[in-house]
C-alpha cells in the first residue's frame, strides 16, 4: 500500500503562483509513475502532470509551459510547481501514483490505483 498526502493549496490571483507537494509512505517502491490530476466542480478528473522514476515527465496541454512536475525520490516528495495560474485552472487537485502504469505517455487516469485526499486550488481574477 501506498499512502499519499497533499498539501500546499489554496487561494490566489490570476497570474500567481502557488507549489503543491505530495508526501509519499509506504511501498512506494511498487510505483513507477506518479503524478497530479484535478477536477474542476461538474467536469471529469483530468491528468495534470506525470513523472516516472527515470525523470520523464508528460503535461496536459493546457499546462504546458506554465506547470513543473518534480520528485525527489530520496524524500518521497512529489511537487508541483504552478506560475502564470488562470481562472480555469481551480479545482481540486490530487496526488496520485501508479503501480501498474509503464510509461507517462499518454495519462491514462485508470492505471493511477493510489490517490490522496486533494488539495484545493481557486484562481480568481
Amino acid at each position: 500500500q501506498v499512502q499519499l498526502v497533499e498539501s500546499g493549496g489554496g487561494s490566489v490571483q490570476a497570474e500567481g503562483s502557488l507549489t503543491l507537494s505530495c508526501a509519499a509512505s509506504g511501498y512506494t517502491a511498487s510505483t513507477y509513475c506518479m503524478g497530479w490530476f484535478r477536477q474542476a466542480p461538474g467536469k471529469e478528473r483530468e491528468g495534470v502532470a506525470v513523472i516516472d522514476s527515470d525523470g520523464e515527465t508528460n503535461y496536459a496541454d493546457s499546462v504546458k509551459g506554465r506547470f513543473t512536475i518534480s520528485q525527489d525520490n530520496a524524500k518521497n516528495t512529489l511537487t508541483l510547481q504552478m506560475n502564470s495560474l488562470k481562472v480555469e485552472d481551480t479545482a481540486m487537485y490530487y496526488c496520485a501514483a501508479s503501480s501498474i502504469a509503464g510509461s507517462v505517455f499518454p495519462i491514462l487516469l485508470y492505471e493511477y490505483n493510489y490517490w490522496g485526499q486533494g488539495t484545493q486550488v481557486t484562481v480568481s481574477s
